[in-house]
């Protein structure tokens, strides 16, 4: 084939897919979601910043992996990555490079980030059990919600590879009630983020 007709057909097949995110209002629906977050977003970014400025957060941090032991820091890592995943794995990624078996551990780590993130899920479908969360779900946030669960693979991509908490996209998307098998597929994506972060950081240390 011709390699001007492919260029001509991955063109075509972009502009499919921006004029459906277009029509099903997938733009306006990010833009908005990044809106409301942004307050939110700014108040905790600078709470971390007053909070580091007073206190070494990473230095704490990195200091309680060498205190703690392996069972420990593998413990504190999985509820981290559970309960928000503020805490960024890369401290944890550079602890596993100092151990005698630096990928099995990050193996082992990856593994408790993809689970933790499958809890969390978890924790999000208990969430709308809660009669005033049902009803201010299906009630206020119908049209939302519909949005959503049309895009949740996307978000729990995002939340997988991107250094973004990927267990507060995994709460979100058990919130909306994705699919669980889809988040087991695009979850899976986690992986592929440590095996980067380990190529990087292993390469570093």
């Amino acid at each position: 084939m011709n390699p001007k007709n492919k260029t001509k057909v991955k063109k075509s097949r972009m502009q499919l897919l921006h004029q459906y995110y277009s029509y099903t209002g997938f733009y306006t629906f990010v833009w908005n979601a990044i809106k409301k977050a942004f307050p939110y977003i700014m108040a905790l970014v600078v709470l971390i910043y007053v909070a580091n400025h007073f206190f070494d957060i990473n230095g704490a941090l990195t200091q309680l992996t060498e205190i703690l032991p392996t069972f420990g820091v593998l413990s504190f890592f999985f509820v981290s990555e559970t309960l928000l995943g503020l805490i960024p794995p890369e401290i944890f990624i550079a602890w596993s490079g100092k151990m005698y078996s630096p990928w099995l551990y990050l193996s082992i780590l990856a593994i408790l980030s993809y689970g933790g993130g499958l809890v969390s899920y978890w924790m999000g479908r208990t969430i709308t059990k809660a009669p005033s969360v049902h009803n201010y779900l299906e009630v206020k946030m119908e049209k939302q919600l519909k949005n959503s669960k049309k895009w949740g693979g996307f978000l729990i991509m995002v939340g997988a590879v991107l250094p973004l908490p990927f267990s507060i996209a995994c709460i979100a998307a058990g919130i909306i009630e994705f699919p669980f098998k889809n988040v087991l597929l695009y979850g899976s994506l986690r992986f592929i983020r440590f095996a980067i972060y380990g190529l990087i950081i292993f390469n570093v240390l």
